[in-house]
C-alpha cells in the first residue's frame, strides 16, 4: 500500500500532542523531544504550528506547554457523543434524585480527572462546577477513587510522580499519607474529599470498574456526589456512598453489555 502523503508529519504532531497530554505537568520543547524521540528542531517546529492552531498553549512564565483551548473545545464537542456519558445518563439522574445533591461523571486525563457530565442538585445552594472542569487525582474524590481502582503496584509507582499541590489546607500533600488513604479507599470501596479540593465542599467518589484487561479490571470512569459542608451528613457516609456505589455497579454492567 502506498504511503499516505503527510502521514509521517501528522504522526509526529500526534506524538507531540500525546506526550503533552500524558505529562503530569506542562513540558518544555526539550522534554517533548526526549519523550517522543524526535529531534529538538523538529519538535520546535511542530510545537509552534500546534500553538498557532490553538492545540497547545504556552503556560505563564514561558518555556512550558500544555493542551490548548481549541483542542479542549473539540473535546467538549466530542463529550456530547461520549459513549460512557450516554450509557450513564439515566443512572446519574437516578443517583442525583436519590441523594438530592450534585452528581459528576469524570474520566482521567493525565494527572487530572475531567468532568464529562454534571447533574445539578435541585437545591438552591450547590457546588459551582461545569462540564470540562479539571480536578487533581490526589485532591478530588473522583481522582482518589480512580487511583484506588488501579492495580496496587501501578498506584504505588504513580503516586510519587504526582505533583501534590495543596488545593486547600486539607489536601493530602505527602505521598505516604496519600498511599495510606488510597488503601483505606480500597477497603471501604469509596473515596471521600473532605474539603481537600474546594473549601466547604464534601464529595464522595466511586469508580466504574470495567472488564478486565490483561488480567486486571480498570476504572473506565468515576462518579462523585458533591455536597455543601453545612448540609453534608458527615457522620452518615452511607447516605451517599450506598447509592453512589450501586450507581457505579449498574453503569459498569451497562457498559459491559455494550461491548458484548
Amino acid at each position: 500500500m502506498a504511503a499516505v502523503q503527510g502521514a509521517a508529519a501528522f504522526g509526529k504532531a500526534m506524538a507531540v500532542l500525546q506526550a503533552v497530554s500524558d505529562a503530569s505537568e506542562p513540558v518544555s520543547v526539550a522534554q517533548i523531544a526526549r519523550l517522543t524521540g524526535h529531534p529538538r528542531p523538529t519538535v520546535h517546529r511542530i510545537v509552534a504550528a500546534l500553538q498557532a492552531e490553538g492545540m497547545l498553549a504556552e503556560r505563564p512564565g514561558g518555556g512550558a506547554f500544555g493542551l490548548g483551548p481549541r483542542l479542549m473545545a473539540l473535546a467538549a464537542r466530542a463529550w456530547d457523543r461520549f459513549e460512557l456519558r450516554l450509557i450513564a445518563a439515566a443512572e446519574l439522574a437516578r443517583l442525583r434524585d436519590a441523594t438530592g445533591e450534585t452528581v459528576h461523571l469524570a474520566v482521567r486525563s493525565g494527572p487530572e480527572m475531567i468532568y464529562v457530565d454534571k447533574l445539578e442538585s435541585p437545591q438552591a445552594v450547590r457546588m459551582a462546577s461545569r462540564i470540562g472542569t479539571r480536578v487533581k487525582l490526589h485532591s478530588s474524590s473522583v481522582g482518589k477513587a480512580w487511583l484506588a481502582a488501579l492495580p496496587p503496584d501501578e498506584a504505588a509507582a504513580l503516586l510519587p510522580q504526582l505533583e501534590l499541590a495543596a488545593m486547600t489546607p486539607q489536601t493530602l500533600t505527602d505521598v505516604a499519607a496519600l498511599a495510606a488513604e488510597i488503601e483505606r479507599i480500597r477497603g471501604r470501596g469509596y473515596a471521600v474529599d473532605a474539603e481537600e479540593n474546594e473549601a466547604d465542599i464534601w464529595c464522595y467518589g466511586g469508580a466504574i470498574v470495567g472488564a478486565a484487561i490483561e488480567g486486571a479490571a480498570r476504572a473506565i470512569g468515576c462518579i462523585s456526589v458533591s455536597i455543601p459542608k453545612y448540609r453534608a451528613a458527615i457522620d452518615d457516609p452511607e447516605r451517599y456512598a450506598g447509592p453512589l456505589l450501586a450507581c457505579c455497579r449498574r453503569i459498569a454492567a451497562l457498559a459491559a453489555e455494550g461491548v458484548r
